[in-house]
């Protein structure tokens, strides 16, 4: 069964009680049970409810795994999925990522004794030295949030298998419908389904996916146990969103290809961020271990960070707006916004500076989303225009 095919009918077969095609939102905290101890598969729906069950084998099978479990929001995925770790282990982190899980890992889970090293995983050899005796986990983003690095999986993969590490792969960006970690090599993928696999900024959730049993077994406990699972309207949100997911991750790079090629032709403009552009150190493995390039660009403008910020107050078509990876277009200040938790000498040294900017390109007329940002060049030109 192809992608679109899964998207549309895996974990979605016709209820059984009124024949509706369409899964019921399953609002019920708790199930009549025929004895004590005797029930139809579910209890109480913090540990299992149909509506979750329904969107958690759907999408496991677009992530070809085994398993899938679903949470409140990508944040609770990472939280459980940190859970296969104790005190005194060690992870390998990829220097440029979420602000969100940079202030996780540095101000909450540190606390608890993991230790955290951040290197720039876009040469594996960095991630082999980094590995020592208490590491456990190496955790990464490709594309990497908000530069659009990438790293070699499957190389990855190879050194954490030699070295007994396991890895996890953030691959929100990507989404499952252009890469799969697992097949790679991954141990584990999380998504936020807030982003591109709802597509419509309507609900907030997370995602996670394993094909190992054990792994799988200790987020699940956990999924239970600290109880940070999405409500059923959230999931049936999800689960109507992930429908079309094919068909809008081709808009979404067909109009960001457009856009990366505008941009880096433009003569206001510093540098492009796209792994579909030649100009991109990682075009090649871009095109080797995913099925296209994705719908964010992020770039800098030419002259101060001013510039940048009266820029994205300028857009019209793209708003400005934290979050990505809905069908409207959305442009974001990382410094000010997505990424305002990590230290200043940190996000400079890492290359994510002032005047950065995100695009989220959405799935609108690319001419419309071409002229808003002519416009919003035009209008930032002139110094008296920044004022």
């Amino acid at each position: 069964m192809e992608f679109p095919t899964k998207a549309i009918h895996v974990g979605q077969e016709a209820d059984p009680t009124t024949g509706a095609t369409i899964v019921p939102i399953y609002q019920t905290s708790t199930y009549t049970q025929a004895a004590p101890g005797q029930h139809k598969g579910y209890d109480y729906s913090r540990t299992v409810n149909p509506t979750r069950v329904a969107l958690e084998q759907c999408l496991a099978s677009l992530e070809n795994a085994r398993f899938g479990l679903c949470f409140a929001s990508g944040m609770a995925a990472t939280a459980a999925t940190m859970n296969v770790l104790s005190a005194g282990d060690h992870v390998v982190v990829t220097d440029d990522l979420y602000g969100g899980t940079f202030r996780f890992f540095d101000k909450v889970l540190s606390r608890y004794g993991l230790t955290f090293s951040y290197v720039d995983v876009s040469d594996p050899k960095n991630v082999d030295v980094a590995i020592h005796a208490s590491t456990r986990l190496v955790w990464l983003e490709s594309p990497t949030n908000p530069l659009l690095k990438l790293a070699d999986i499957e190389a990855i993969a190879g050194i954490c298998k030699r070295r007994g590490a396991l890895l996890a792969v953030d691959n929100t960006f990507a989404t499952p419908y252009l890469q799969n970690p697992l097949e790679l090599g991954a141990d584990m993928v999380v998504h936020s389904t807030t982003k591109y696999i709802g597509g419509h900024s309507d609900a907030v959730g997370g995602f996670f996916a394993t094909n190992k049993q054990e792994l799988h077994d200790i987020v699940k406990f956990h999924q239970n146990s600290v109880g940070g699972v999405p409500s059923p309207f959230d999931c049936f949100l999800v689960l109507r969103g992930v429908k079309t997911l094919s068909l809008r991750m081709r808009e979404h790079e067909r109009n960001a290809r457009a856009v990366a090629a505008y941009l880096d032709d433009h003569p206001e403009v510093k540098q492009v961020y796209y792994p579909g552009l030649l100009s991109h150190p990682q075009h090649e493995l871009a095109k080797r271990q995913m099925r296209g390039f994705g719908g964010i660009v992020s770039f800098e403008l030419k002259g101060d960070a001013e510039r940048a910020k009266a820029f994205a107050a300028k857009t019209r078509i793209f708003s400005l707006a934290e979050s990505l990876g809905g069908v409207e277009s959305l442009i974001c200040h990382p410094v000010t916004m997505t990424h305002g938790a990590i230290p200043k000498e940190l996000r400079e040294a890492r290359g994510v500076t002032d005047g950065l900017l995100r695009l989220s390109v959405g799935i609108e007329a690319q001419a419309d989303i071409i002229e808003d940002l002519e416009q919003a060049l035009l209008a930032t030109r002139s110094p008296a225009a920044v004022r």
